[in-house]
């Protein structure tokens, strides 16, 4: 499962200039070798971003640089987190057997 952000002004990584971004649902190894979720649930079930956070898994997920996600304007930065954490609130679809 992905999802595809184009970004309001573009960013550079890997010597190329990036218009969109694919992000790729994280996998249970990332999650745990970065150890944090991306999001945090107040006491009155509000929910918030942890920009920290949501910035590493917008780096291993969109396969960008840290110094990439740091050149992101704040509007794609926040759509972005909102991707990620769009992933730990819904199941990854299965493909059913033929």
């Amino acid at each position: 499962m992905s999802d595809t952000v184009k970004l309001q002004l573009p960013i550079e990584a890997h010597g190329e200039q990036l218009a969109v971004l694919t992000l790729r649902r994280p996998t249970v190894a990332e999650v745990r070798a970065i150890k944090a979720l991306p999001y945090r649930i107040g006491k009155d079930e509000e929910v918030s971003l942890d920009m920290d956070v949501a910035a590493k898994y917008i780096a291993v997920c969109a396969g960008i640089p840290p110094s990439s996600v740091n050149q992101l304007d704040l509007a794609d930065l926040n759509a972005l987190s909102w991707t990620v954490a769009g992933f730990f609130m819904t199941a990854a679809s299965v493909t059913s057997p033929v």
